[in-house]
């Protein structure tokens, strides 16, 4: 039987007890109409497009990274598959091929540049963001002579990226389970992960101990950049059209997550379990303050007390862990 130090010791303990009692408190005050089923739709959608994004952004900073290109990523590849398949006419596959690449190329180059320029992450995909938000919209305004593009998807990929369940729920809530799992894989019971973990705790020893660090750290920031596109390309076939403006708020909603989370910002500490809890709890409170009679103008205080309260409770159980001592069953006899 588990015992309460091996319990505590979970990166997700306190963001469970987070998510039940922001859970509790909005069912009680959101009504019955939070907890119908078009209230659960309305943060369960939110919770699986900022789910996808946070996945890949936690699996960064447990490896002691950060990428915030991602706010510009989404609305980049939304233009990509909107101007080549709705502007030009191109075959649906053409664009989502190509905005998934434009992720995956945006990926590498953060990759290259963190590793061989040493500078902070944070200052490579700051850089990174302002950068592809200006060419997004210089080459949006160039090509299709506006910054918003209309596109019609066919019926097969706005079944399977684009489309409502029940008329309800959004399809992506299944690539986000999906995600949920292979990260889940990798970061449990691959050799991958053991290494994210290593590079986390201390990145000269990882790589002295023959862990290829660049390498890790080129397919952390690639997966990044590929779900961030994934994103967008699935908004710009459900809500059939793109704008340069959108997809700005996943810079730091998609960190907030993870933190809630239990991932340490110093890298090395965190769970997938702890981010889907971290990602559902933020998106419970991003959307229940409009089922309750509060001013939702207050909805950004309630996240910023939300994220300190957590940092700070996922730090008290972290030290619970470490300086928790079992009984063995001698002192117990005395």
């Amino acid at each position: 039987m588990p015992s309460i130090g091996s319990l505590v010791r979970r990166p997700e303990v306190g963001s469970l007890i987070g998510m039940i009692a922001v859970l509790f408190f909005f069912s009680i005050f959101g009504g019955a109409n939070f907890m119908s089923s078009g209230g659960a739709a309305s943060w369960l959608n939110v919770a699986s497009e900022l789910g996808i994004i946070a996945l890949p952004i936690g699996l960064l900073m447990i490896a002691g990274h950060l990428d915030l290109s991602v706010g510009s990523m989404v609305p980049a590849s939304s233009m990509t598959i909107a101007i080549l398949s709705g502007h030009y006419g191109l075959p649906i596959i053409v664009g989502i091929l190509a905005a998934l690449g434009l992720g995956l190329a945006v990926g590498f180059v953060n990759g290259v540049l963190v590793i061989r320029t040493k500078v902070p992450p944070f200052v490579v995909t700051l850089a990174t963001l302002f950068a592809l938000a200006g060419l997004t919209l210089g080459l949006s305004v160039i090509l299709s002579g506006s910054t918003s593009v209309a596109l019609k998807s066919g019926p097969i990929a706005k079944l399977l990226f684009g489309d409502y369940l029940g008329g309800k729920f959004e399809v992506t809530l299944f690539w986000w389970i999906a995600a949920i799992l292979i990260v889940g894989f990798i970061l449990n019971f691959s050799r991958f992960g053991n290494w994210i973990l290593a590079m986390g705790g201390d990145a000269v020893s990882a790589r002295n101990a023959g862990i290829p660090t660049d390498r890790v750290t080129i397919a952390l920031f690639m997966s990044s950049g590929l779900c961030a596109s994934f994103v967008g390309m699935s908004q710009a076939i459900l809500y059939n059209s793109a704008q340069v403006a959108a997809g700005q708020s996943f810079i730091f909603n998609s960190i907030i997550a993870v933190v809630i989370g239990g991932v340490l910002l110093t890298g090395g500490y965190g769970s997938v379990v702890g981010i889907v809890l971290g990602t559902l709890t933020f998106a419970i409170v991003n959307q229940g303050i409009f089922y309750t009679g509060f001013d939702a103008n207050w909805a950004s205080l309630i996240i910023g007390v939300l994220l300190l309260a957590a940092v700070l409770m996922n730090n008290t159980f972290r030290t619970m862990a470490l300086t928790y001592a079992p009984r063995t069953k001698l002192s117990a006899r005395r």
